[in-house]
């Protein structure tokens, strides 16, 4: 049960003043929370950027050109517009060092005349512009008298706003929900709180919006700090909540001869990278343990993963036991399967295949097979989870690109057998904080070497304005049968701009090569991209224009060229995710970067380490370094949890001190129980991480 004392920050913000369905709408865009209700507690965590500090009033003729400032002015006189004109209304008005025009368009003459009356004193605050050498303020933020300036906060806090919300009506609905911010019990250890000079939880949040100094909002200021720390902690206190249900309920200890490993490996084209090696000895090493493993592979694209878990679940196939492996989409589902099953057959392992678009007979069968035990292999979409589906003895779940889905599906997962052992994969190369952050419940196991024979792939960066160059050489290209991935980016986050921007590019190169060109796109549904991607790997087209649909393990290992527009938008792990989609067979690849200039610093900066580095986990640091954690996970395409106020690039040396923290607190009080346990549920609950609480009830 949430704790009653929530429940203010739970209400809907809609019962707030102000905030009906149409600002609701575009605040779920802003807090990112577009699968549910906005609540007051998110507006809380919408922290702001800057400030706007009114105490500098330097009067008319020190006011510098673009600053906000605050002047103390005698009103003039009203200059309005003519009637049928566009002119501005003018309203004049003067301090002792000078005059200052205050302009208006599309003005309320009579608003304007009770509002600065002439020959009265107003403050007006606002920007200054200097126009023929003249000071002018285009619509000040604030016109007040004596009086109501007294009342009027110096120090204004600056949002991260959208696109059809006022700043004074998110401004509003913050305050308000400051306003029923309930006193929270403390959850942080005394001397903690004492060695880092941080204030309690609320009065934290408070001056963060209500600053008094611009040091106040500043990311590593003690009071975002404190609530950056809190935001951790939540997350590592739910990671390892689940591990150590995971370890509660006991595994089975698993152990095989390795006859079946023997008939893979030697049924395998190549020899195994060291990395591959080494990642199958920690597995068996889990397996073979009676507690429950719960492991991460993480190895760039590439490197060898589906191999590693096909070992692992022949392991538990050899000690009786059978193995799901669960895909993000029916494509990739499928694509595990082809690749999986000639080797299964050559060491005797029955596979299938289970996706949503199973016929009722042949899904009846796999069922069938399933609980009798004849098949061994199960592969799929989260379709594997669903009621109705029984394994006669699920032992292992290999879960792959883990972060498309949650806590609460793995565990779905896992209760379909007893003591199931948990391997995870990813393509996405992680820096050591991010792994931390996101799977710190999971021991990690890291591919770092490319199996042998493949080569580096080549990468240029070209301005845009050599387009014509570029469909010069994807003639030469086609003339060789060479096939080509030509990628249209996300446009400010709208599938609609990203769709216009494919389809049109897909009608240009349509004129020049014809029906060898096709594309594929995010609104198609699954079987059309299915046969987009079916006739592309055919060769019955060669040239694929895709938005990033494509980004996520799709295998097509004639394609040796990729052409990313506007490579400038997109972030250097996922440009590499991209990349990755070429350099598959023997032959030489080739990415081609086109960018519009002028180039910032950062993109700059992102198409030089692409040309120069092909190594994912590199690349995954440097990314962190050029942007903090926002996109390293892809996160704005999978909906990962990101963090609302910490910043890893800011904070990341809290995380380490919350695991730690984390790891202590359930050491000492398993269920929660005592009074610090009590507080830390409270915790839990704000910050949206009580699925694990659940844990605790379920034992």
């Amino acid at each position: 049960m949430r704790p009653p004392l929530l429940d203010p920050l739970f209400a809907e913000a809609t019962t707030l003043t102000g905030i009906g369905p149409k600002v609701e709408k575009l605040l779920k865009g802003l807090l990112g929370v577009n699968e549910r209700e906005v609540r007051v507690g998110d507006l809380l965590f919408h922290l702001p950027h800057s400030i706007i500090d009114r105490r500098r009033q330097p009067g008319i003729a020190g006011a510098p050109e673009g600053a906000i400032v605050t002047l103390k002015v005698l009103i003039d006189h009203h200059q309005a517009a003519p009637t049928s004109s566009r002119a501005p209304y003018k309203v004049y008005a003067n301090d002792d060092t000078g005059e200052i025009q205050l302009v208006f368009f599309h003005a309320r003459r009579d608003w304007l005349e009770k509002t600065l009356p002439v020959g009265e004193t107003r403050y007006v605050s606002g920007k200054v512009e200097w126009f023929n050498g003249r000071p002018q303020m285009i619509h000040p933020d604030h016109m007040v008298d004596e009086e109501a300036f007294a009342e009027m906060p110096l120090i204004e806090p600056v949002y991260p706003m959208t696109a059809g919300l006022s700043p004074k009506t998110l401004q509003k609905a913050i305050t308000a929900a400051l306003d029923l911010l309930p006193v929270l019990p403390e959850w942080l250890d005394e001397a903690h709180l004492a060695r880092e000079h941080w204030s309690d939880f609320d009065e934290a949040l408070r001056t963060v919006h209500r600053p008094e100094d611009p040091k106040d909002i500043d990311p590593a200021s003690p009071n975002v700090a404190r609530l950056a720390y809190d935001e951790y902690l939540a997350s590592q206190l739910a990671l390892t909540m689940v591990r150590s249900h995971m370890r509660k309920t006991a595994g089975v200890a698993r152990q095989a001869s390795g006859a079946l490993k023997a008939k893979i490996l030697a049924a395998l084209p190549f020899e195994l990278t060291p990395g591959q090696t080494q990642a199958i000895a920690d597995i068996e090493g889990d397996l073979a343990a009676p507690t429950r493993m719960l492991r991460l592979v993480q190895g760039d694209v590439g490197a060898g993963k589906t191999v590693v878990a096909l070992i692992a679940m022949a392991g538990v196939v050899e000690a009786g036991g059978q193995a799901a492996m669960m895909a993000p989409t029916e494509l990739l589902a499928r694509q595990h399967l082809r690749a999986i099953d000639p080797l299964c057959e050559a060491a005797g392992i029955k596979a299938a295949l289970l996706t949503g678009k199973a016929k009722p007979a042949e899904r009846r069968a796999i069922l069938e097979g399933l609980e009798s035990g004849e098949i061994d292999i199960l592969v799929g979409t989260h379709a594997l989870f669903q009621a109705g589906i029984e394994f006669k003895d699920l032992a292992l779940a290999v879960v792959d690109e883990q972060h498309r889905f949650g806590v609460h599906q793995r565990l779905a997962l896992q209760s379909k057998g007893h003591g199931v052992d948990v391997l995870v994969m990813t393509a996405t190369p992680i820096p050591r904080t991010l792994v931390l952050t996101y799977f710190g419940d999971m021991e990690v196991s890291q591919l770092p070497d490319k199996p042998a024979g493949r080569l580096p792939i080549e990468t240029r960066s070209i301005s845009l304005d050599r387009l014509s160059d570029v469909v010069d050489g994807l003639k030469r290209a086609l003339t060789s049968k060479q096939k080509v991935y030509w990628v249209c980016p996300l446009v400010e986050e709208s599938d609609v701009i990203e769709l216009t921007a494919a389809e049109e590019r897909y009608a240009t190169l349509k004129q020049v090569f014809g029906d060898q060109v096709n594309l594929v796109h995010g609104r198609m549904s699954a079987a059309e991209k299915d046969a987009a991607m079916q006739d592309f790997k055919d060769g019955r087209t060669r040239i694929l224009v895709a938005t990033t649909v494509i980004e996520v393990g799709v295998d097509v290992s004639d394609a040796n060229i990729i052409v990313i527009e506007h490579a400038e938008r997109f972030g250097l792990a996922q440009l590499h995710q991209l990349r990755g989609r070429v350099g598959r067979g023997d032959k030489q690849s080739t990415c081609l970067l086109l960018y519009k200039g002028p180039l910032g610093e950062t993109a700059k900066a992102r198409l030089t380490i692409m040309r120069e580095i092909n190594d994912g986990f590199l690349i995954a640091e440097e990314d962190l370094r050029l942007r903090g954690e926002g996109e390293i996970l892809g996160t704005r395409q999978s909906g990962l949890p990101g963090f609302r106020i910490a910043q890893i690039e800011t904070h990341g040396g809290l995380m380490e001190t919350a695991r730690a923290d984390a790891r202590l607190i359930l050491a000492n009080d398993p269920d929660l129980i005592g009074p610090r346990g009590q507080a830390l549920r409270v915790l839990l609950y704000i910050f949206g991480r009580d699925e694990a609480i659940r844990l605790l009830r379920a034992g």
